[in-house]
């Protein structure tokens, strides 16, 4: 079995980590997977750059000054939204052209065009599209947020990303029906997989994925065996919470939440002074905000090496997700694995993660941040009381519950059925 995964990097993005994983499992289990990618920063032999230099970035350049023209040239929404009308054309590279099948990843910003997966529908291979974030759905955004304008029956239209640019005819709404007019034309349909069951909802109410072919796979995670696994035990009574992110800053992370709760407990649980450490690693671009956490705090940067985040979970006990939503956040399936118990809102994908009160604790999000500051904060203590009433037992519930829902080649499996199908 032949696979290609697209992708646009091979370790740049949570899409990039997962499709680089999933391409090794696959061939673990036999197949002969490789990658394409706009990006490639590994010194993996079955990793290749889909196109020169200067192609991608006359295809990146030319994508983004579609949306600027369409956003009014707003900065802040510029790498929001994705229009996918320039890419490059991989029909014809040779790898596609012998491949089984091709699983198209996060193929944004240049990379791919809707066109261009057109044409590569037309050579007869099997196409299957990862979904990991909603933009399959929705004309132009990657999450939808509060929006319902991508909800049958409607194209989405009147794009808040957009602003004072938006019509009900704006691009969000030229944009679905191009979308709707490739699931429909290809032959043999696209499948699609949502990486979480909250994603698979959010496609099933949605105009352009209602009645497609959609399957629920989760991201591939290399995981330890669970004896390998090193932990750096803390003081006792000592609580030591993590938070990561690609940027910390990311107005979906909402970190200024995760601060806010921090002073929470500083304030309404004045025992947790000198008892709470905080592990901070990702990109910021205000650092000056890690001045307001009310705690000892190590920030490490951007990490690219996964035996140096391995090491952060490994002296850890807690990690914290403020997101307002996520998809299926890695993060919380990394720290599961070695030992740390999640706290975080049930924004998203959470759920196919955490069981509530057993591995980890979600909290419901509200439209009062103090509320949520407040109820995330009191989580923690509960996290806390949970790790020192029994920490071996929750590690160890923990650990099952990830190695039997994200086993890397348990998901590459998943593949290879769906594709042969």
């Amino acid at each position: 079995m032949k696979i290609v995964i697209v992708n646009k990097s091979d370790s740049t993005g949570g899409a990039a980590v997962v499709s680089f994983r999933l391409m090794m499992a696959l061939r673990s289990i036999g197949a002969d997977a490789r990658m394409l990618v706009a990006e490639k920063l590994t010194d993996s032999p079955y990793v290749e750059v889909i196109a020169p230099s200067w192609r991608l970035k006359s295809a990146f350049l030319a994508d983004r000054m579609r949306i600027a023209l369409a956003n009014g040239f707003d900065r802040s929404t510029l790498f929001r939204l994705d229009a996918a009308e320039a890419g490059i054309d991989i029909s014809r590279h040779p790898s596609v052209k012998d491949a089984d099948a091709v699983l198209l990843n996060w193929i944004n910003q240049g990379v791919l065009s809707l066109r261009g997966i057109r044409r590569l529908s037309r050579q007869g291979v099997r196409l299957i599209w990862t979904m990991h974030d909603m933009w399959n759905l929705t004309g132009l955004c990657h999450h939808a947020g509060d929006c319902r304008n991508y909800v049958y029956p409607h194209h989405c239209g009147s794009c808040q990303l957009l602003g004072s640019h938006s019509s009900l005819h704006d691009l969000s709404h030229a944009v679905s029906l191009r979308k709707e007019r490739l699931y429909s034309s290809v032959p043999g349909g696209i499948r699609f997989v949502a990486v979480s069951s909250w994603l698979a909802s959010k496609a099933s109410e949605s105009t352009l994925l209602a009645g497609q072919d959609v399957s629920v796979i989760p991201n591939a995670f290399r995981l330890p065996h669970r004896e390998d696994i090193r932990r750096v035990e803390g003081v006792p009574g000592e609580i030591r919470l993590i938070f990561g992110a690609a940027r910390l800053d990311d107005e979906v992370k909402d970190f200024s939440t995760f601060i806010e709760t921090l002073r929470v407990l500083r304030k309404e649980w004045p025992a947790t002074e000198g008892k709470v450490k905080v592990v901070l690693y990702g990109g910021i671009r205000n650092a000056s905000l890690i001045e307001g956490i009310p705690f000892p705090v190590e920030y490490t940067g951007m990490l690219r090496n996964s035996a140096d985040i391995v090491s952060l979970y490994c002296r850890s006990d807690i990690v914290v997700s403020t997101s307002r939503f996520e998809t299926l956040p890695g993060t919380l399936v990394e720290g599961q694995a070695y030992g740390c118990l999640p706290v975080t809102f049930g924004s998203g994908g959470q759920r196919d993660i955490v069981t509530d009160g057993e591995t980890g604790l979600i909290v419901e999000r509200t439209d009062d941040a103090a509320a949520n500051a407040r109820r995330m904060a009191g989580a923690i203590m509960r996290g806390a009381a949970m790790i020192a009433a029994d920490a071996e037992g929750l590690r160890r519930r923990m650990y099952e519950s990830v190695s039997s829902r994200f086993a890397a080649e348990s998901v590459a499996r998943a593949y290879l059925r769906l594709i042969e199908r």
